[in-house]
């Protein structure tokens, strides 16, 4: 669980919240465009200064006069950081001066009895020193001047984030060596990626709605399980066919962020929707989640809506594994995160697949199984010789990988190396995540 203080960042849309958060953070977090509404959900990132770590919230505007779906998500959103915080700052923009929308975001921060820092950003220039003066009217304290795109007044106002953290806590430094498992939500938009956070979670974390790409930011949320289980949850954006995206410059770097968080967590979860089955956009994700060796389980949400009778699931699960040949080792698991049905089976088959992507077998045990398998089906032969393989050893693991020292690996046929997994699979489960090999060629046994 993320014990660190929580800083939120909030203010109208298109003020520099998410350009000051990207300066911070130290890279591009959050995605900054000049359109408002940009940044839609929380976005995370830890920060160090001065000796001491925070967790800074970036947020969607708060527009308090809008009835538009999606700017009223952004500001419940808000609403929520707001909550969650223990120092809030509040961007205004000093070009437009002090507005009636900061006044009514004024009026609700006033509200809630935390520390909060006003602060004015855009002070590109010095004739925009002036207008600091006009926001002490908010009724919020002294104004800090910054330009966030300029990187000035930036250590001054972590300075004053720092002294208004609460005392640090014992929390903050303990760790109980138990590994944080990075779980990555993945699959095409609208399948019920959110809903499926929102409900491990058992909060509102992400902002949900029937939208196709509602959620553009790949989103990290820090979760401790009931049985202790240590995880990072990663909302991404929902990944769309290349030529759909191919003039939306926002669309196609949330597609970037998708995939970065494919490569960067230890499970994915590829949900996707029970009434549309698995599309041929479903197979794309599912070989950049293959190729990039991750542990993996199919999540079919929306399991409530199809009828069912007697077989009906066992049917479709053939069906999801024959639609995923490559990916024939994944557990699949049916689940409604509209209603909750067996959402509470995902983080055991998360923890199980991330067990058999961690495993590590012994060199004697691994060589005994590919001796045995050689036997009941020898190697191949090509041109009058036969393969041999003399050893083999396990060289990584998350995906598990064998090294094999063989004669001439040329003579190693893909059909046999994909026996050689399955006698693997037989022996040591494996399920969940891929195995991989690595040929070592020797001119002859007992020499490399």
């Amino acid at each position: 669980m993320n014990t660190k203080p929580l800083v939120a960042i909030v203010g109208r849309p298109n003020v520099g919240k998410s350009t000051f958060f990207n300066k911070i953070a130290g890279h591009r977090v959050a995605i900054v465009e000049d359109i408002p509404g940009v940044t839609r959900d929380r976005i995370y990132a830890d920060v160090e200064w001065i000796g001491r770590e925070f967790t800074m919230i970036d947020t969607g505007g708060i527009d308090p006069r809008s009835d538009d779906v999606l700017l009223s998500q952004m500001r419940r959103q808000a609403e929520i950081a707001i909550d969650m915080a223990d120092v809030i700052c509040f961007f205004c923009d000093a070009r437009e001066g002090m507005t009636p929308d900061d006044e009514e975001v004024a009026a609700l921060l006033r509200k809630t009895r935390k520390p909060v820092l006003l602060v004015v950003n855009k002070l590109d220039h010095a004739g925009l020193n002036d207008v600091l003066y006009e926001f002490y009217g908010l009724g919020l304290g002294e104004p800090i001047g910054i330009s966030a795109a300029n990187m000035l007044g930036l250590g001054d106002l972590l300075e004053e984030i720092v002294k208004r953290l609460p005392p640090k806590s014992e929390e903050e430094d303990e760790t109980d060596g138990l590994h944080e498992i990075q779980l990555a939500l993945v699959g095409r938009p609208n399948v019920g990626k959110s809903s499926l956070t929102n409900r491990l979670l058992g909060q509102e974390r992400v902002m949900v709605s029937d939208i196709p790409g509602t959620t553009r930011d790949a989103i990290d949320t820090h979760f401790e399980s009931e049985w202790g289980g240590r995880y990072n949850i990663i909302d991404t954006a929902g990944i769309r066919r290349k030529r759909a995206i191919e003039e939306e410059s926002l669309e196609r770097y949330s597609v970037l962020r998708a995939i970065a968080a494919i490569r960067r967590c230890d499970v994915a979860l590829l949900v996707i929707d029970a009434v549309d089955g698995v599309t041929e956009q479903d197979t794309k994700i599912a070989g950049i989640i293959a190729d990039e060796g991750k542990a993996v389980i199919v999540v079919v949400n929306k399991w409530d809506i199809p009828e069912k009778d007697t077989g009906t699931l066992e049917k479709y699960r053939k069906e999801v594994l024959e639609d995923l040949k490559f990916m024939d080792y994944a557990p699949v698991l049916f689940i409604s995160a509209l209603t909750g049905q067996r959402v509470h089976t995902v983080l055991d088959a998360v923890d199980q697949a991330y067990a058999q992507a961690s495993k590590r077998v012994p060199t004697g045990m691994l060589n005994d199984v590919l001796g045995d398998a050689q036997i009941a089906l020898q190697p191949p032969m090509s041109g009058g010789r036969r393969l041999k393989i003399y050893y083999g050893t396990q060289i990584g693991v998350c995906p598990p990988t064998f090294a094999l020292f063989v004669n001439d690996e040329n003579l190693m046929h893909f059909a046999y190396q994909r026996y050689l997994e399955n006698q693997l699979r037989k022996a040591f489960d494996f399920s969940g995540t891929p195995v991989r090999f690595a040929l070592r060629q020797r001119t002859k046994e007992g020499n490399t």
